[in-house]
């Protein structure tokens, strides 16, 4: 079993703009409690990109949690957008597809992506305006947010849904721009296989660790220091000793750096059974998730 010295987590965001309040990194290192990296400054994506090619090139020993999908539903249809001769039919033609139609957005946001007559078809964009290849409901799942709701694990949302606050549809599609950027210098797990040395990314999402913290479903959200450090407490952590209240989005960061530390060691976190090689190149999967 691969062994790391430092473990991230990256709380990520969809809005637009230059900066994001809602991006968060933070870093457990050892045995001690984690860090946010530059605590207080409001991260614009370039410099989350400067810093994970940073990490890439200095070969840091880090497993790195991103808390956006890396892909779309592909294996209920084989394909991630049917109807659309540019389809692609694996993570790395996905990213570079959405860079192509995004090549002239600010900020890598996603505009040009879904204003394109063929891929806009797929999404509900807004109440009354939904395409007509949308999946009638709740919209399409990958295989791993099927298997999370069929085991109670988590609660999924479909990429293609765009509405609402739960969405996760535009930050998994700013997402893909910066993993185009990253791979395959950065490699991900289930694409690429561990390596024996040197960074590596997983998809996260901040939900599991809260479960695994002993928060409530529904109550993920921490907005309180003492609520965080007895978070980190169930997960073995030290305190961060932050006192009063906490924005959400550097307690998942910190909350999920400590979770990451605390089941990296675990077999089943790398080798859940649904998950195949057809499944690693299209679709991925979520860590931890078993």
């Amino acid at each position: 079993m691969r062994r790391f010295a430092h473990f991230a987590a990256l709380d990520w965001s969809g809005a637009r703009g230059p900066r994001q309040r809602g991006i968060a990194l933070a870093v457990a290192s050892g045995t001690g409690a984690p860090q946010l990296v530059r605590p207080g400054h409001i991260w614009s994506r370039a410099e989350i990109l400067a810093w994970l090619q940073h990490v890439a090139a200095s070969r840091a020993d880090m497993l790195i949690g991103f808390d956006f999908s890396a892909a779309f539903a592909f294996a209920d249809c084989d394909a991630y957008f049917p109807q659309w001769d540019l389809s692609p039919n694996n993570l790395p033609a996905l990213w570079a597809l959405v860079e192509r139609l995004t090549r002239s957005d600010l900020h890598y946001q996603i505009d040009g992506f879904l204003s394109h007559r063929d891929a806009r078809r797929h999404f509900r964009h807004a109440r009354g305006d939904v395409g007509d290849l949308f999946a009638p409901g709740a919209g399409r799942l990958r295989v791993v947010e099927q298997h999370q709701r069929a085991t109670r694990q988590a609660a999924s949302v479909s990429n293609f849904n765009l509405v609402g606050a739960a969405q996760v549809g535009k930050a998994s599609l700013a997402g893909m721009r910066l993993l185009h950027r990253l791979h395959p210098a950065l490699p991900l797990w289930p694409l690429d296989p561990v390596p024996g040395s040197g960074p590596l990314l997983v998809e996260i999402y901040t939900g599991v660790a809260a479960r695994a913290a002993g928060i409530a479903a529904g109550r993920s959200k921490i907005r309180d220091g003492a609520a965080l450090d007895a978070a980190l407490a169930a997960l073995g952590s030290p305190p961060v000793g932050v006192t009063g209240p906490i924005s959400d989005h550097p307690s998942d960061a910190l909350m999920t750096a400590a979770w990451l530390r605390a089941v990296a060691g675990e077999g089943a976190c790398w080798s859940p059974a649904p998950l195949t090689e057809a499944l690693a190149r299209t679709e991925g999967w979520t860590f931890g998730i078993v």
